[in-house]
């Protein structure tokens, strides 16, 4: 069981790999900026569970560098839960094997998408950070595209990781 998981760590780090070249690469032909939502789910889950972000290491901090590192500190634990999210759920699509039977690659692909969109995306919505009913086809392409192609990449890795 443990090379299972292994496996699904390593399928799972590839995929997450894919998501964020895929979307790095739609930033680059659209010219969009980054989403900002990573960061504030980030933000408003530290609040919620009482977690300060706005601590100082230096304590020679000028005005405004607190608040710039509280913002930097959101980002970062934004793109953190990005990798814990992508690879967990390649962990656990490692252990689910054991029961599960082997699927067509793009089944699989498209149900591990489906699961890192949502557990992305409900968490937003439900702190009410987003709307999928007000976004637009471009901003859908933007969430199912690199999904899809995460879903795809850890599938296929966890399938080579095995062999």
């Amino acid at each position: 069981m443990a090379n299972r998981i292994v496996a699904g760590v390593i399928a799972g780090a590839a995929g997450t790999v894919a998501l964020n070249v895929t979307t790095y690469v739609d930033m680059l032909v659209r010219g969009r900026p980054p989403s900002e939502l990573p960061a504030r789910v980030a933000g408003a889950l530290a609040d919620e569970m009482g977690i300060p972000l706005d601590f100082d290491l230096d304590d020679g901090a000028q005005d405004g560098q607190t608040e710039q590192r509280v913002a930097n500190r959101r980002e970062a634990v934004g793109a953190l839960l990005g990798y814990a999210n992508g690879i967990g759920i390649g962990a656990a699509y490692g252990v689910s094997r054991l029961v599960l039977p082997r699927l067509p690659l793009w089944v699989v692909g498209t149900a591990l998408g489906s699961v890192a969109m949502a557990s992305s995306d409900v968490p937003a919505t439900r702190l009410g950070l987003t709307d999928p009913r007000e976004w637009q086809p471009a901003d859908w392409a933007a969430d199912v595209v690199p999904h899809l192609v995460y879903g795809l990449v850890t599938a296929l890795t966890f399938e080579l990781a095995r062999k």
